[in-house]
């Protein structure tokens, strides 16, 4: 591919909307803006039902994902930096990871998570938080290397 990381995550997740009409984008700020680091850069335009901005609650954000999950949706939630992943904490590891085994209802979220950090970012703009949810079953953590992986692991996940 000769495109950057960034852009196979975006025709990614416009390959998503465009083929499958129950996936949908829940963040902050991923509607007009295009989000934090512009992943969903024109994707309202296209999909104004379906690229939803969030409050800034990732507790919230997560629950959102597993209650539309139960109901058929395939959302794909983008944290705006994968340290706050911590406020969500519970909604992911106790209620997603494990709402098969409690109740044989899968829960098909994907939940993005940009890390690794930027220059200036500081102490909570900067964390890897893949080796922690790694550990709790029923999460699958997908780091990939290179740009093909990029996209094709994406639309693996959603």
């Amino acid at each position: 591919m000769s495109i950057s990381y960034l852009e196979a995550i975006r025709e990614a997740q416009s390959f998503a909307l465009e083929n499958d009409e129950n996936v949908f984008i829940y963040g902050q700020d991923v509607g007009a803006f295009g989000g934090a680091f512009k992943a969903t850069k024109d994707l309202f335009q296209k999909h104004p039902d379906r690229v939803i901005d969030s409050p800034i609650s990732e507790d919230a954000m997560v629950g959102l994902a597993v209650g539309a999950a139960i109901e058929g949706m395939r959302p794909i939630i983008e944290m705006q930096f994968a340290d706050f992943s911590s406020v969500g904490f519970n909604q992911i590891v106790n209620q997603a990871a494990t709402l098969y085994w409690r109740t044989a209802v899968s829960c098909p979220i994907t939940i993005r998570l940009p890390s690794g950090g930027t220059p200036g970012s500081g102490p909570f703009h900067s964390q890897c938080m893949e080796t922690i949810y790694a550990h709790y079953p029923g999460t699958i953590v997908m780091a990939p290397a290179t740009v093909e992986d990029a996209y094709s692991m994406l639309l693996e996940a959603i």
